[in-house]
């Protein structure tokens, strides 16, 4: 359990990210942290950006970019960096705030969805995906969680799987390497899909190869000669948008353990030692940059700053990591 101070300076921030201190930093009563999660519909981040939403379901008029993009303006600049407004991005973050997915259905987000939502590709309907790997991941993700029938995409997952493991949002230009960017975003789907619904024995062994994949490498370096992928492996930036990062990467190893029952792999001994690295002496960790491009708000420090998303991420990794195992709540626990 953190100190004090620093569980007091997590308590003090937005409902979203308040129930998960009390539930895996305080492990609070299940009473105690649904409470807090309630919150999110009626209070802060959660409750913006449901005032945000469009009449026809939708947030931004669009479903991957904002209705008003111009692929040819400033906007589409190299380094100008993508909005973050669009409804996958809108979904993607009530998700993982862990809004309760009643309050969306009861808007019938999802049916609007379907009748008023095409995804800027070739105009496809939009629970049905496009060719991008970590645009279905994430569709696959958000339907699971409105109740949509996304079965479709988890086959669509399987079977672009490249040959090494993991996956490739490149795969349409004719890249036959994986990524590691790309192969988290799936990984995080499939995972939800699994907790959801047990998924298939195509799927539970694609995510399996998929974070085989990951383990391989240490989570961070290259198969082929083990140097570091790339600095952007260890450069710890909220919200975690499309990017990878060791600190996701490992979070998504502690929530597969959780459901499956297994302890943390070993082989992740080095990106572990690097996220321990970052930690400040007051058990923070820092905020070490900002995704360019519009969003609604932000929903956390500046750069250089001690980020409370962050730190939550970061604890509860370290946290589980140095407990050996699955947690307090023993294999299976609900991980969102």
């Amino acid at each position: 359990m953190p100190a004090p101070a620093l569980t007091d300076w997590l308590l003090d921030s937005d409902p979203a990210l308040r129930w998960q201190v009390e539930r895996d930093l305080l492990h609070e009563p299940p009473e105690i942290w649904r409470a807090t999660r309630a919150r999110i519909a009626t209070e802060g981040f959660g409750a913006r950006l449901l005032a945000l939403q469009d009449d026809d379901g939708q947030w931004a008029g669009g479903a991957f970019f904002p209705k008003d993009f111009d692929v040819h303006g400033p906007e589409a600049a190299p380094g100008a960096g993508q909005p973050w407004t669009a409804t996958t991005w809108s979904l993607n973050s009530l998700r993982g705030w862990g809004l309760d997915p009643a309050v969306p259905r009861e808007r019938r987000t999802a049916e609007l969805i379907a009748e008023n939502s095409r995804w800027e590709y070739d105009g496809l309907p939009y629970w049905g995906g496009e060719v991008d790997c970590c645009i279905n991941a994430y569709t696959l993700a958000n339907g699971v969680w409105l109740g949509v029938d996304v079965d479709g995409l988890v086959d669509w997952l399987v079977e672009h799987r490249q040959d090494d493991g993991g996956w490739n949002c490149e795969w349409v230009n004719g890249s036959v390497r994986s990524s590691f960017h790309s192969t988290l975003n799936v990984l995080g789907a499939l995972l939800d899909h699994e907790e959801a619904t047990g998924g298939t024995e195509a799927s539970r062994s694609a995510r399996r190869a998929g974070e085989e994949y990951l383990l391989e490498r240490g989570l961070f370096r290259r198969l082929s000669t083990g140097d570091e992928v790339g600095s952007w492996a260890d450069t710890y930036v909220y919200p975690f948008r499309w990017r990878y990062s060791v600190l996701r990467a490992a979070d998504h190893f502690r929530r597969s353990s959780g459901y499956d029952g297994t302890p943390p792999d070993p082989r992740m001994s080095d990106a572990i030692a690097l996220v321990r690295a970052a930690r400040q002496p007051d058990g923070t960790w820092i905020q070490q940059g900002r995704h360019p491009g519009r969003a609604w708000f932000e929903e956390d420090v500046p750069p250089g700053e001690p980020s409370p998303w962050l730190t939550l991420y970061g604890t509860r990794v370290l946290e589980w990591w140095d407990a050996g195992g699955p947690g307090r709540a023993g294999a299976r626990r609900p991980s969102r």
